[in-house]
């Protein structure tokens, strides 16, 4: 999508502080960090939110669930983090593109905001 500003991360033509890439996925720092550790991981491909997700993106997201895994166990995640994705306005989506939230080193309280 032409005017996607995670379409253009994904590009490269904005810059990103990428924590890991790969052909499928993205995984960079949010530049308004809302935890000590706090990166995002965006599909390259665009869906608008996981409310346009089918079950042929299973792959892909099972992609997405075992990188963040991974980068939570090299990155002393060790008590434990938070995976958010949010849908919609009324959901707090703010980038119309589907993206997943991770945050970790502090307690997380429940419910959220």
């Amino acid at each position: 999508m032409e005017d996607c500003l995670f379409c253009k991360i994904a590009a490269g033509e904005i810059p990103s502080k990428k924590l890991f890439e790969d052909d499928d996925i993205l995984a960079f720092y949010d530049i308004d960090p809302q935890a000590p550790f706090h990166f995002l991981v965006i599909p390259k491909k665009h869906f608008t939110s996981a409310a346009a997700l089918t079950e042929e993106q299973a792959p892909l997201l099972g992609h997405i669930f075992a990188v963040i895994a991974r980068l939570c166990a090299e990155n002393g995640c060790e008590k434990g983090y938070r995976v958010v994705t949010n849908v919609g306005e009324d959901g707090g989506q703010s980038v119309p593109h589907l993206h997943f939230h991770v945050l970790a080193k502090r307690s997380l309280a429940w419910p959220p905001g």
